[in-house]
């Protein structure tokens, strides 16, 4: 099968299209055809090797000069071809989303445990769209136990997980603020913010205004600064990600750790939710995509022949909500 591959660190220069070995599946595993995938901070993370720190932190992920899983990707959506020995509830011919290893590729063996079903409203591109960054956006809100009526400032709003959280907060009854850049400002207001934040134009933590949940999509601010944006009582959920080639030894772990370290002293409740694949959750959001209470915004959509280039567009480009690959 063709899948998108890398054996050392770097820019999307590295990455390349290889005939490999198409996986089987083994106990608790089923074969997935994948039909879409998508892109996510995590995979220019995992593919840069950054921060540089993150190296010696996750031994299991990051290896000496390239990361341990050779094909790139985390999101997909596509039928199961084949199931493995003890798989239960699930059959050839499903259609499905969820979230692992080794996606961006023709096919995939994955954990049956991973799995959602995909309901027929949805695309297999939109589904896709879904995975990792509706579920980290949901896990963020949850974390920052946010409740109707209380203010939430969103930091990154129009990328893949902004794009998902401003939607559920204000699903949720919540009194949205977005940052986000000029280009972006009618998104994310079309998705439901009541205010928006031009970062280009004005410093959102130096307006004067505070927020019940603040939420961090971005990591490139100081905690005493976000501090600031904090109301009394209120809660700093970190989940940002940094840029890519900005703070490439430390980046945004720096800000986690001090957050970790000095946030009660500084009078701030902190949040550093562990994004992690949860399919119950995935089955709920994906069922309210197909009921129209929540969309994904698809930036663009590349084949896997350009899945390089899809690379680059996230990279480079900050994306609108989300890049897909299709197969």
């Amino acid at each position: 099968m063709k899948a998108l591959t890398q054996d050392v660190y770097g820019t999307s220069e590295v990455l390349r299209i290889e005939d490999v070995r198409q996986p089987l599946p083994a106990d608790g595993e089923v074969l997935v055809r994948i039909a879409a995938s998508s892109v996510n901070a995590a995979d220019w993370h995992i593919m840069r090797g950054e921060p540089r720190i993150a190296r010696l932190m996750d031994r299991s992920i990051f290896g000496r000069t390239g990361p341990r899983q050779r094909i790139r990707g985390r999101d997909f959506a596509g039928t199961i071809e084949a199931v493995g020995p003890g798989v239960t509830g699930w059959q050839v011919g499903d259609t499905v989303l969820g979230e692992d290893d080794a996606t961006l590729a023709e096919y995939a063996a994955v954990p049956q445990g991973c799995l959602a079903r995909k309901p027929h409203a949805l695309s297999f591109e939109e589904a896709a769209a879904l995975p990792l960054a509706a579920v980290t956006a949901d896990l963020c809100l949850t974390q920052g136990r946010l409740e109707e009526g209380q203010r939430v400032l969103v930091v990154g709003a129009s990328g893949g997980v902004g794009t998902f959280a401003v939607q559920l907060a204000t699903l949720r009854g919540a009194i949205v603020t977005a940052v986000c850049s000029t280009r972006n400002v009618d998104l994310v207001s079309a998705l439901g913010a009541t205010e928006v934040v031009d970062y280009t134009r004005e410093d959102f933590t130096r307006t004067g205004r505070s927020y019940d949940v603040v939420l961090d999509l971005v990591g490139n601010r100081s905690l005493r600064a976000l501090r600031r944006v904090v109301a009394p009582g209120g809660r700093l959920v970190l989940s940002g990600g940094g840029n890519p080639g900005h703070g490439k030894y430390v980046g945004p772990i720096g800000l986690i750790a001090r957050a970790g370290l000095f946030g009660r002293l500084l009078g701030v409740r902190v949040s550093i939710p562990r994004a992690a694949s949860d399919a119950e959750r995935l089955t709920e959001l994906a069922g309210m995509a197909a009921r129209g209470e929540i969309r994904p915004v698809l930036d663009r959509t590349y084949p896997l022949a350009e899945a390089a280039t899809a690379m680059r567009h996230l990279e480079v480009q900050h994306a609108r909500g989300k890049i897909v690959v299709t197969t």
